[in-house]
């Protein structure tokens, strides 16, 4: 059955390097997984077009293959083509679909062709013994480069700091592919800014390089000069039964036009985030990493102004209202010290 869900290839397809994700169907009709053998067996696990409107990990991946198109790689490597269907159509995910960065093993989501298709994904890379795992991804909003981590093991750890300073913990939301691939190795979310940009597949590209270059992480701890940790404590969605716009003042929330620029920045107790014109309606959902209704903690309202009701740092705060009905408003994080070392929090 699950040869039906997705295909295997074992040598790379003509005109791959060369496609673009909107024609991409034209050589890969479904998802799949593709196995390239190199110098060291133990394969990297590469996945992209998890969101098929975040084209930069199949660049850069693009990019790495026609490096290593006439050489042996340095390691084998295993790839995996996510929603191709979506990327056609250059959107996050079709109406009908899952978002396929939340299907994997873990998922609270109901069992379907799609969850099956990443379970069957997840053993053949367990049989395998897969080094690593790394997927990329883009934001729509304004932010940082920067890598996430499930697990706060010095070896996550080393694989997130090879990318940059920047690294985000979180739990939730279940059924991401980083948090799956944790059970059987190294895993790590790359964010790579917006589509589009050529610094985005560049950085990608240097780091699945270095990737590929390595015969193990290394050992010693993270220096807690060496990267930024924060933790994701909570995801905030804009209630279904709420309308909401960035520029029209007839929805029940005009959210304020500038908010991405509030990504990565601590924000103050009192903060506007916009105005609420139905106070019949609670406009926001935020819940912590147990699915625990934690709206309270964080937001208020106040003669129709809903504000920010602690010190909070947001991420993936995006003007796309698709996006945020598709997924979530932004999320919340707070600085932790690195496991092992007592460092003093800001006020």
């Amino acid at each position: 059955m699950t040869d039906q869900l997705f295909d295997q290839l074992h040598t790379l397809p003509a005109g791959l390097l060369e496609a673009d994700t909107i024609d991409l169907r034209q050589i890969l009709p479904k998802p799949t997984l593709m196995h390239l053998p190199g110098k060291l067996a133990e394969p990297l696990f590469i996945s992209v077009l998890l969101h098929g409107n975040e084209p930069t990990g199949f660049l850069a991946l693009q990019q790495l293959l026609k490096k290593y198109r006439q050489r042996e790689l340095p390691r084998s490597l295993s790839l995996f083509f996510g929603n191709i269907d979506a990327a056609a159509q250059n959107a996050r995910r079709l109406e009908h679909q899952p978002d396929y960065n939340r299907i994997w093993p873990g998922t609270e989501l109901p069992a379907s062709p799609e969850t099956e298709m990443a379970a069957a994904v997840f053993e053949v890379m367990r049989a395998r013994k897969v080094f690593a795992s790394i997927d990329v991804h883009n934001n729509t909003g304004l932010n940082p480069h920067y890598a996430c981590i499930n697990r706060l093991d010095n070896d996550f750890m080393q694989l997130a700091a090879l990318f940059g300073r920047l690294v985000v913990y979180f739990k939730r939301p279940t059924g991401v592919q980083s948090a799956a691939f944790a059970v059987l190795c190294p895993s790590v979310t790359l964010e790579c800014g917006r589509p589009g940009q050529q610094h985005g597949v560049d950085h990608a590209f240097e780091f699945l390089d270095s990737c590929l270059h390595l015969s193990q992480l290394p050992e010693h701890p993270v220096h807690a000069r060496d990267i930024d940790l924060f933790h994701t404590v909570a995801q905030v969605k804009v209630a279904n039964a709420v309308s909401f716009s960035f520029t029209r003042s007839d929805c029940d929330l005009l959210l304020n036009e500038d908010l991405e620029r509030m990504n990565f920045t601590e924000i103050a107790p009192g903060t506007i985030l916009g105005q609420v014109h139905s106070a019949a309606l609670s406009p926001l959902l935020a819940q912590d990493e147990q699915g625990n209704d934690v709206t309270e903690r964080f937001f208020d309202l106040s003669l129709g102004n809903l504000r920010i009701a602690r010190r909070t740092m947001p991420s993936m705060l995006t003007l796309d209202e698709g996006v945020i009905r598709q997924d979530c408003l932004c999320y919340l994080m707070e600085r932790i010290p690195l496991p092992g070392h007592q460092e003093s929090q800001p006020a």
